[in-house]
């Protein structure tokens, strides 16, 4: 069993918005409840980089650009491009989509350069890289597979979803993920995680950060189950 405070839990929280009709409140919202909640990172789309970035300076509170979003059909050189114009932009945390029609042709070795080439340049400048698999599309194999070459490239997240797919994480699939990387790379879980008993539940299965739009409805849920309990934490029997 291990014990989390409210905010251990925040701070396991990506606070989303990645809608392309975002507007700049809508950036300026998420970023003042970020703060307000000490989430660990906002998550929203490259261009939005700069903007959040500016908000969030001064703060522990990292800005998570999206990569090649949410489809991953671009060629490895605009991932690279991209990658690196998010950093030079404040973005301190990159998640990128795989090119999944590689996968299912079984180049295994497009997926490792990929992969090793965007964590290359993440670890160069200190930023955490996460690699979303988008597992609606994948076989068990397929998911297996990709996170046997994450487990050698090292990135420090694999990711199930982006949330826009046709179905988000799965409590089986965090499993998966995590029984094949063990401790050397995290997993986090994302898409359709929308109350505490389901951001629970992915914790409990070994993910390390969840991704959510949700994540004010969840702390204060979970703010209410602390109230309710003697104690000042919950305690998880990780997977």
């Amino acid at each position: 069993m291990k014990d989390y405070t409210l905010d251990d839990f925040a701070r396991m929280i990506d606070h989303t918005n990645l809608h392309a009709d975002a507007t700049r409140e809508d950036m300026r919202k998420l970023c003042d409840e970020a703060k307000h909640y000490h989430f660990k990172m906002v998550a929203i789309n490259q261009t939005q980089s700069k903007f959040c970035s500016d908000l969030l300076m001064g703060t522990d509170i990292d800005t998570g650009a999206a990569i090649s979003f949410p489809l991953g059909q671009t060629t490895i050189e605009s991932k690279l491009f991209d990658v690196k114009d998010a950093i030079n932009n404040g973005a301190n945390e990159i998640d990128y989509v795989i090119n999944i029609t590689e996968l299912k042709a079984k180049n295994y070795h497009y997926i490792e350069d990929e992969m090793s080439q965007i964590v290359t340049i993440c670890h160069n400048h200190n930023v955490p890289c996460k690699v979303i698999f988008e597992n609606a599309y994948l076989t068990k194999e397929e998911i297996k597979k990709v996170a046997e070459i994450a487990k050698k490239v090292k990135p420090d997240f694999i990711k199930t979803s982006t949330g826009f797919g046709p179905s988000g994480a799965k409590v089986e699939d965090v499993k998966l993920m995590k029984s094949v990387v063990g401790n050397r790379v995290s997993v986090k879980a994302a898409g359709g995680i929308r109350d505490a008993g389901a951001f629970l539940s992915m914790i409990e299965a070994g993910a390390d950060r969840i991704g959510t739009s949700a994540g004010v409805k969840i702390i204060e849920e979970l703010r209410e189950r602390i109230a309710k309990s003697d104690a000042q934490f919950i305690s998880l029997q990780r997977n």
